[in-house]
């Protein structure tokens, strides 16, 4: 008679507390508040003391406004290197900064006082920029935390703190000892918003349109020009974008090797390139015809110090020069040369003995000049001087030129060349007017140690190279007053500067006490040792130098106020920041590092692309097509959008939309999927007491642990050269491919029907935990909330560590050890076969022969070598296939079999002989043949005996 059971109970159906929904935004917050109970970084830290060091310096940003999504992206990626090294053995520190001086802080004050600053003390302006400061500082800690960043959040390095702005103020000492600073008179970039003068990489280029005018200059009449066969009546033809410069012009440029001709138009004889003759649009603002008769003049060195009368300024002369920089792109081969507006105009002004006139004040706004355009500022003034030009006949033609310009990166307002006395940094070995430094050349030091770095992507160093090669002198000195002072003073006896050193770091003890405040509560006399004399003329009083330190040098002294003094590490092991570093900081660090220490600051640059929409334009509040990792993470979680980071090649601008997070929110639901199956099957199973020695491990078991300790290989290689989307991609589709649709799918039937501690559910569980674990440690850098969830969940193994972040990647050795791996190639092979069973059951359904793939019965009919090897393995090919049975014959069948793609293999397709088992749902000619159970197949009935026999003795030990 049957015995009545509930078939049910003795299935180890899935069972876990770990939830399918993900429910990110209302579950990190609550793992955020656990961490930092815990003092996570803090444990990570203590775990790592004694391991080698590794590192990372942050670059700093600037505290104003949200951070957006470049930012985040920018802070998840370094994240992911701090994580991923630390993972992988090293102690990794994290110091984020903030870059906290400069006109971004000092503008958004100015606006709070109305543009009134003088109704108040600078001491009382620096302090008010200083609040601001740190309320940013204090919204984007809670902004990057919330992005799962680990860091020294309370111990930050502020380049407004008192011992960072002691280190600036002792290295800019160092650069004036050593030679590398002179004050002199140089065009730089000026911004006449702000008042002040600009760096290089403090200058980017927007667009912008200009008026466009094509300008007579008379010549002068003399014997040189007689000599040429030009006299009265000729003018020389020039083009220019600003005509506010030609105030300041002091001479006309000529190619040297560039052939000059004579030419009738209707505004005269003109003096022009012959070459620029035959571009049309010139033509037709001269009104010529194609052919149009000329008069060769001779070479541009033929008209060296040819004279012409300015255009307005009638008592002016200016001379023929000569310069390298003309060219016959545009304009007429001939340069409107203003030596106060332009780098290379100075330059051939120092050349010729030029004037190097620029008649603005800081606001831009002419203080001398004719009354049209007196007391106008330069833009102002572009549509006077057009007017005198028209008035006066020595304008040609005009129209508008939309071109490419530079713009303050601040205030994003068009910016001008205006020479001003100003403090340098010199790169090369001294010029007529400036001395060589005391100390090796900074440029060419500079290009010998980037050879030394690695550049990922490698056209990195090509681009700092060329940008380093290019470049002129360092302008220092800025306008303004939240910053670090140059610590300079002007004896009052004879203006000389202090070139008593010693004398000069007695300044660093109160900039250490009280900040660079102290600059400003107090006098020269106090912040000097008392009778502090002038070396020059013996005087003793003194006064200070009103300028600040370029922001880029405070930054740039970061690796002297961080590395070196918290880490005592001569450099960085990696640098990591956008594409405008290589003008910023990665330059700046690297020309402050090689001033006083002579060495690079650091061993890796990495540098990720631009933050992008859908469609390929630049993110914007004003385009409304910005994505902000506040709402993203309100929305979606921090993980999705880390997902995203580590999904990218980062080094290529990235793109983003909503429509690329619900695709990646599909890739992510399969990652949790795959650890909840795993968690599901692993609820009665504990490491220490239920794993299965290797030995002992099922072959197909131990060869998914090779496999995964092939993966861990790659991905702690990929790590290693920070290709996170690599790792990425790597580990989805493990999870998706290897694990889901095939090992997972595999082991349902040994996991769900054999007894609990049978060997073959046992070992299927021994691989999965250690699948598992290997898996949830590889993906934790990326996924760092659901990684520290799952790990709760994943049952310990007696020496697990409180979380995920403090634990290290998995060993690939220790994970491949299980298994021989000359038997690889057969698996390989196996799942050849597999593939080939899995597409000839589909047309069987579609025949209706069977309806799932439990009643089919597989006929393999092979040859040769692969009739031995699914000999081999028959016992395992039904549960490898998913079917209830598997017959290997040896030999061609004709007809019945169908073909494959896999040659000396046929399949046919049968269904399965015998009954339905209820409890396993396999097919078995065997059901039926107990009297006890009779639904049954002998599968069932060997696992209910064996959960019989367990339950008598109390048994917990897996059965050999």
């Amino acid at each position: 008679m049957a015995k009545t059971r509930d078939l049910k109970s003795t299935l180890n159906l899935p069972k876990t507390d770990f939830p399918m929904k993900a429910k990110l935004p209302e579950r990190e917050p609550e793992q955020l508040a656990a961490w930092d109970q815990m003092r996570l970084y803090d444990r990570i830290q203590e775990s790592r003391a004694g391991a080698p060091l590794f590192v990372f310096h942050d670059g700093p940003p600037y505290p104003t406004g949200e951070i957006h999504l470049g930012t985040g992206l920018n802070k998840i990626l370094k994240d992911m290197i701090v994580k991923s090294k630390t993972m992988a053995g090293f102690r990794t520190p994290y110091v984020p900064g903030w870059d906290c001086h400069g006109l971004p802080i000092e503008t958004k004050v100015e606006k709070e006082l109305g543009g009134k600053t003088d109704k108040v003390s600078a001491a009382e302006f620096r302090r008010m920029c200083r609040e601001f400061a740190a309320s940013y500082i204090d919204a984007h800690r809670r902004e990057f935390k919330r992005l799962g960043v680990f860091g020294q959040w309370e111990k930050p390095y502020l380049t407004m703190d008192p011992g960072y702005e002691a280190t600036v103020a002792d290295a800019f000492i160092t650069f004036l000892e050593k030679g590398y600073v002179y004050r002199g008179l140089k065009p730089v970039y000026w911004c006449i918003y702000d008042r002040t003068a600009l760096a290089e990489a403090e200058v980017e280029y927007e667009d912008h349109v200009s008026p466009s005018i094509w300008v007579k200059f008379p010549l002068v009449a003399d014997e040189k020009s007689k000599k040429l066969g030009i006299a009265h009546g000729v003018s020389a033809l020039v083009w220019t974008t600003t005509p506010w410069t030609l105030p300041a012009n002091r001479a006309l440029a000529f190619h040297p090797d560039y052939e000059y001709a004579l030419v009738e138009t209707g505004a005269g004889k003109l003096l022009l390139a012959q070459e620029r003759l035959q571009d049309p649009e010139l033509a037709a603002v001269l009104g010529l015809e194609p052919g149009s008769p000329f008069r060769k003049v001779g070479k541009g060195r033929e008209l060296e110090g040819v004279k012409f009368r300015h255009p307005f300024l009638e008592e002016l002369v200016v001379p023929g020069v000569l310069a390298d920089y003309v060219t016959l792109e545009q304009g007429s081969g001939i340069v409107h040369t203003a030596p106060g507006h332009g780098a290379e105009d100075f330059a051939t002004g120092q050349k010729y003995g030029l004037e190097a006139y620029a008649p603005l004040d800081n606001d831009g706004r002419f203080v001398e000049g004719l009354p049209a355009y007196k007391g106008k500022t330069v833009f102002e003034a572009n549509p006077a001087i057009v007017s005198v030009l028209k008035d006066r006949g020595m304008l040609v033609a005009e129209k508008k030129f939309p071109h490419s310009y530079p713009h303050c990166w601040r205030c994003h307002n068009p910016v001008i060349f205006r020479a001003t006395e100003q403090w340098f940094i010199q790169l090369d070995r001294g010029s007529a007017t400036v001395p060589p430094p005391k100390a090796p050349a900074l440029r060419s030091t500079a290009l010998e140690e980037i050879k030394k770095v690695k550049w990922i992507p490698a056209w990195g160093q090509e681009r700092i190279h060329n940008m380093i090669a290019d470049r002129p002198d360092w302008c220092i000195s800025r306008q303004r007053f939240w910053g670090i002072p140059l610590v300079i003073f002007y004896c009052d006896g004879c203006g000389k500067i202090l070139q008593d050193f010693k004398a000069l770091r007695q300044v660093l003890p109160f900039f250490e006490r009280e900040g660079a405040d102290a600059w400003y509560t107090h006098s020269a006399e106090e912040l000097l040792p008392p009778g502090t004399k002038c070396g020059s003329c013996g005087g003793a009083k003194w006064r200070k130098e009103s300028d600040i330190l370029d922001v880029w040098f405070e930054s740039g002294t970061s690796n002297l106020a961080v590395l070196q003094k918290r880490e005592g590490k001569p450099r960085a092991d990696v640098y990591l920041e956008g594409p405008d570093q290589f003008r910023g900081w990665f330059q700046s660090s690297l020309m402050v590092a090689i001033g006083v220490d002579g060495i690079r600051p650091y061993d890796e640059v990495v540098t990720h692309g631009w933050t992008l929409d859908e469609n390929g334009r630049p993110m914007s509040k004003s385009l409304g097509n910005a994505m902000e990792p506040k709402e993203i993470c309100e929305k979606w979680g921090a993980d999705m959008l880390r997902i995203w980071v580590s999904s990218q090649d980062y080094t290529a601008d990235v793109r983003l939309s909503d429509a690329m997070m619900t695709q990646l929110g599909e890739a992510y639901r399969k990652i949790r999927n795959t650890f909840r199956f795993a968690l599901s099957n692993l609820f009665d199973f504990d490491p220490a007491r239920d794993s299965v020695p290797n030995a002992d491990l099922w072959e197909i078991d131990a060869w998914m642990l090779e496999r995964t300790g092939t993966l861990a290989r790659e991905c702690r290689e990929r790590y290693a050269h920070f290709e996170f989307h690599r790792v990425y991609h790597a580990l989805h589709d493990f999870c998706a491919v290897d694990l889901s649709a095939f090992y997972f799918d595999v082991l349902k039937d040994r996991l769900y029907t054999f007894a609990p501690n049978s060997r073959g559910r046992r070992s299927a569980q021994t691989a999965i935990y250690r699948i598992a674990s290997a898996i949830l440690r590889l993906i934790a850098p990326t996924l760092v909330f659901t990684s520290e969830e799952v790990w709760k969940h994943l049952p310990s193994s007696g020496s697990q560590v409180a979380s995920v972040h403090m634990s290290e990647f998995p060993s690939p050795e220790k994970l491949e050890a299980a298994f021989d791996k000359s038997r690889a190639a057969h698996w390989e092979r196996l799942l050849t076969v597999r593939q080939e069973v899995l597409k000839a059951l589909e047309p069987a359904r579609a025949a209706k022969t069977i309806s799932g793939a439990l009643e089919a019965r597989v006929t393999l009919v092979a040859t040769g070598g692969l009739v031995d090897l699914l000999r081999e393995y028959a016992a395992q090919l039904p549960a490898l296939f998913i079917v209830s049975q598997v017959e290997v014959t040896e030999g061609h069948i004709e007809g019945a079999a169908l073909a494959t793609g896999l040659e000396g293999l046929q399949i046919r397709i049968e269904r399965a002989k015998g009954a339905k088992c209820e409890r396993c749902w396999n097919y078995s000619t065997h059901v039926g043949e107990s009297a006890d159970y009779p639904t049954l197949c002998e599968r069932c009935l060997a696992a209910l005996a064996e959960i019989d026999r367990d339950r008598a003795v109390g048994s917990g030990s897996a059965k050999a």
